[in-house]
Protein backbone atom coordinates (compact mmCIF):
# COMPACT_ATOMS: atom_id res chain seq x y z
CA UNK A 1 0.00 0.00 0.00
CA UNK A 2 1.23 3.46 -0.71
CA UNK A 3 -0.33 6.85 -0.79
CA UNK A 4 0.39 9.95 -2.81
CA UNK A 5 2.77 12.54 -1.41
CA UNK A 6 1.19 14.90 1.10
CA UNK A 7 1.27 17.72 -1.44
CA UNK A 8 -0.79 15.73 -4.00
CA UNK A 9 -4.58 16.03 -3.63
CA UNK A 10 -6.23 12.64 -3.06
CA UNK A 11 -9.14 10.90 -1.35
CA UNK A 12 -7.66 10.55 2.13
CA UNK A 13 -10.81 8.74 3.27
CA UNK A 14 -9.87 5.95 0.88
CA UNK A 15 -6.36 5.86 2.43
CA UNK A 16 -7.88 5.45 5.89
CA UNK A 17 -10.35 2.78 4.73
CA UNK A 18 -7.59 0.85 2.97
CA UNK A 19 -5.31 1.06 6.03
CA UNK A 20 -8.04 -0.29 8.32
CA UNK A 21 -8.90 -3.14 5.96
CA UNK A 22 -5.24 -4.08 5.58
CA UNK A 23 -4.74 -3.95 9.36
CA UNK A 24 -7.68 -6.31 9.87
CA UNK A 25 -6.27 -8.74 7.28
CA UNK A 26 -2.81 -8.65 8.90
CA UNK A 27 -4.18 -9.18 12.41
CA UNK A 28 -6.41 -12.05 11.24
CA UNK A 29 -3.45 -13.73 9.54
CA UNK A 30 -1.33 -13.37 12.69
CA UNK A 31 -4.07 -14.54 15.02
CA UNK A 32 -4.13 -11.30 17.01
CA UNK A 33 -7.16 -9.16 17.72
CA UNK A 34 -7.71 -5.78 16.15
CA UNK A 35 -10.34 -4.88 18.73
CA UNK A 36 -12.83 -2.11 17.95
CA UNK A 37 -10.91 0.21 20.28
CA UNK A 38 -7.58 -0.57 18.60
CA UNK A 39 -9.25 -0.01 15.24
CA UNK A 40 -10.53 3.37 16.39
CA UNK A 41 -7.07 4.37 17.58
CA UNK A 42 -5.61 3.29 14.24
CA UNK A 43 -8.26 5.30 12.40
CA UNK A 44 -7.47 8.39 14.50
CA UNK A 45 -3.75 8.04 13.71
CA UNK A 46 -4.53 7.70 9.99
CA UNK A 47 -6.98 10.65 9.84
CA UNK A 48 -4.27 13.18 9.09
CA UNK A 49 -0.94 13.34 7.38
CA UNK A 50 0.40 14.83 10.59
CA UNK A 51 1.78 12.58 13.32
CA UNK A 52 -0.67 12.24 16.20
CA UNK A 53 0.48 12.39 19.81
CA UNK A 54 -1.01 10.04 22.39
CA UNK A 55 -3.00 12.83 24.05
CA UNK A 56 -4.39 13.97 20.68
CA UNK A 57 -5.52 10.38 20.14
CA UNK A 58 -7.00 10.32 23.65
CA UNK A 59 -8.94 13.55 23.04
CA UNK A 60 -10.44 12.13 19.84
CA UNK A 61 -11.13 8.74 21.41
CA UNK A 62 -12.93 10.31 24.36
CA UNK A 63 -15.50 11.74 21.94
CA UNK A 64 -16.67 8.15 21.44
CA UNK A 65 -15.42 6.46 24.64
CA UNK A 66 -15.86 8.91 27.52
CA UNK A 67 -14.10 6.52 29.93
CA UNK A 68 -10.92 6.22 27.81
CA UNK A 69 -7.79 7.05 29.78
CA UNK A 70 -4.09 7.41 28.85
CA UNK A 71 -3.19 3.76 29.65
CA UNK A 72 -5.92 2.60 27.24
CA UNK A 73 -4.47 4.70 24.44
CA UNK A 74 -0.86 3.76 25.19
CA UNK A 75 -1.72 0.04 25.19
CA UNK A 76 -3.49 0.39 21.84
CA UNK A 77 -0.60 2.39 20.35
CA UNK A 78 1.93 -0.18 21.63
CA UNK A 79 -0.09 -2.99 20.05
CA UNK A 80 -0.39 -1.17 16.71
CA UNK A 81 3.32 -0.33 16.69
CA UNK A 82 4.33 -3.88 17.65
CA UNK A 83 2.23 -5.25 14.79
CA UNK A 84 3.87 -2.81 12.35
CA UNK A 85 0.64 -0.93 11.63
CA UNK A 86 1.94 2.46 12.80
CA UNK A 87 5.31 4.10 13.31
CA UNK A 88 6.50 6.27 16.15
CA UNK A 89 8.01 9.54 15.00
CA UNK A 90 10.57 9.83 17.75
CA UNK A 91 11.46 13.49 17.23
CA UNK A 92 7.81 14.40 17.90
CA UNK A 93 6.82 11.58 20.24
CA UNK A 94 3.89 10.98 17.92
CA UNK A 95 2.52 8.27 15.63
CA UNK A 96 1.91 7.94 11.90
CA UNK A 97 0.16 5.20 9.95
CA UNK A 98 2.49 2.77 8.18
CA UNK A 99 2.23 2.65 4.38
CA UNK A 100 3.90 -0.77 4.23
CA UNK A 101 2.04 -2.41 7.11
CA UNK A 102 2.81 -6.07 7.48
CA UNK A 103 6.05 -5.96 5.52
CA UNK A 104 9.40 -5.69 7.30
CA UNK A 105 11.07 -2.44 6.29
CA UNK A 106 13.16 0.43 7.54
CA UNK A 107 11.39 3.64 8.39
CA UNK A 108 12.16 6.85 6.56
CA UNK A 109 10.12 10.01 7.07
CA UNK A 110 9.97 13.45 5.54
CA UNK A 111 8.63 15.83 8.19
CA UNK A 112 7.57 19.38 7.30
CA UNK A 113 8.60 21.91 9.90
CA UNK A 114 6.08 24.36 8.40
CA UNK A 115 2.74 22.54 8.48
CA UNK A 116 3.73 19.47 10.49
CA UNK A 117 2.80 16.97 7.78
CA UNK A 118 4.85 13.80 7.64
CA UNK A 119 5.29 11.30 4.87
CA UNK A 120 6.75 7.84 5.05
CA UNK A 121 8.99 6.96 2.15
CA UNK A 122 10.38 3.57 1.30
CA UNK A 123 13.70 4.21 -0.42
CA UNK A 124 15.53 0.92 -0.86
CA UNK A 125 18.70 2.69 -2.02
CA UNK A 126 18.82 4.79 1.15
CA UNK A 127 18.26 1.67 3.22
CA UNK A 128 21.07 -0.12 1.38
CA UNK A 129 23.43 2.85 1.85
CA UNK A 130 22.77 2.83 5.59
CA UNK A 131 23.42 -0.93 5.72
CA UNK A 132 26.72 -0.52 3.86
CA UNK A 133 27.82 2.34 6.13
CA UNK A 134 26.93 0.32 9.24
CA UNK A 135 28.80 -2.73 7.94
CA UNK A 136 31.83 -0.60 7.11
CA UNK A 137 31.81 0.69 10.70
CA UNK A 138 31.36 -2.90 11.97
CA UNK A 139 28.09 -1.77 13.54
CA UNK A 140 25.12 -4.12 13.84
CA UNK A 141 22.08 -1.96 13.17
CA UNK A 142 19.02 -3.24 15.01
CA UNK A 143 16.54 -0.61 13.94
CA UNK A 144 16.84 1.95 11.18
CA UNK A 145 14.67 5.05 11.37
CA UNK A 146 15.50 8.15 9.38
CA UNK A 147 13.64 11.39 10.11
CA UNK A 148 14.32 14.24 7.70
CA UNK A 149 12.92 17.67 8.54
CA UNK A 150 12.40 20.41 6.02
CA UNK A 151 9.61 22.04 4.06
CA UNK A 152 6.99 20.25 1.97
CA UNK A 153 5.96 21.51 -1.48
CA UNK A 154 3.01 23.45 -0.02
CA UNK A 155 5.22 25.28 2.51
CA UNK A 156 8.14 26.22 0.26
Amino acid sequence: MSHPPVSVPHDHGACVHEALARAQTICDARGVKLTPLRGQVLEIVWRSHKPAGAYEVLDELQKVHKAARPPTVYRALEFLEAEGLIHRIESQNAYLGCIEAGAPHSSQFLICRGCGAAEEIADRELDAAIAVAAKRARFKAERKTVEISGLCARCT
